[in-house]
């Protein structure tokens, strides 16, 4: 293994090819063999189809619904296991954080921090991670409209750090179910002025159920996946694992990674076909 440096902002806007980006792993970091799998596996599917891949994995579950649902290996030892893989295949990783002190010390490990949807709007937390200078990818609040993410974008490009993105995870439709407005793409990319991605994973959660379990519609997948495509995002997230059924968290709504290659090539020819 080799320490890297990567240019992430250039890695995913300067493309030649034209196509999408990818930011997919699993939700949470389980050990390390499965995330090495994991990574080799997508590596293999993306690299003939020209599609920059960033490798995604929580270190920690912070935001979880019950006291006993599982949260991490260990800070770390999860971290570390992220910069394996980045040192490993030579992409870059991505991982979540949830409060300030959390930015400097997943800066050293990880190339994007991103910001779970329901934390959108703290502002020290946008700063904190501002001001590591990584790539920071806020995720659109359940509760806002497109248009309004612009002001957390600003509060990144405040600490003079311009290398952004928005995701769209999808928008309360009641109770325990979540809508993707299409809309939001060309919408998020005018009003932040950059790159917006699809997460087409959980954006098919059934949250708030009374089990304390979050459901999901995976089977809808690909048909979010295709919109979103079609309605010019740039990157799409998604989270897999070999056998949702047995994953720590939120397997209800990943895509086996068997079902990961047809999906993508699926993806590239819409792509392609927009010019």
């Amino acid at each position: 293994m080799a320490n890297i440096d990567i240019d992430i902002k250039n890695y995913l806007t300067s493309s030649t090819t034209g196509n999408f980006f990818l930011l997919a792993g699993p939700c949470v970091i389980e050990g390390e063999e499965m995330a090495l799998d994991l990574a080799e596996q997508l590596v293999k599917i993306t690299t003939p189809l020209n599609i920059p891949l960033v490798f995604k994995g929580s270190y920690r579950k912070a935001n979880r619904s019950r006291i006993d649902s599982f949260t991490g290996i260990g800070d770390f030892k999860a971290l570390e296991i992220l910069k394996k893989v980045r040192d490993t295949f030579g992409i870059p990783v991505v991982t979540d954080i949830h409060e300030t002190h959390e930015a400097a010390l997943a800066a050293e490990f990880v190339d994007i921090l991103q910001i779970p949807a329901f934390l959108c709007r703290q502002t020290e937390l946008l700063l904190a991670a501002a001001r590591t200078g990584k790539m920071v990818n806020i995720k659109k609040g359940q509760f806002l409209a497109p248009e309004a993410m612009k002001y957390a974008v600003e509060k990144v490009r405040s600490e003079g750090n311009d290398k952004v993105c928005v995701t769209d995870r999808g928008t309360l439709f009641g109770y325990h179910d979540l809508i993707v407005d299409m809309r939001a793409f060309p919408v998020m990319k005018q009003a932040c002025n950059c790159p917006a991605i699809a997460d087409i994973t959980h954006s098919l959660q059934q949250p708030n159920t009374a089990s304390g379990v979050t459901g999901g519609q995976p089977e809808m997948i690909a048909t979010i996946a295709k919109s979103a495509i079609a309605a010019g995002a740039d990157g799409i997230f998604m989270e897999t694992h070999r056998d949702p059924s047995k994953a720590l968290s939120d397997g209800a709504n990943m895509l086996p990674l068997d079902r990961v290659d047809d999906l993508l090539h699926r993806l590239t020819a819409i792509r392609y076909a927009l010019g």
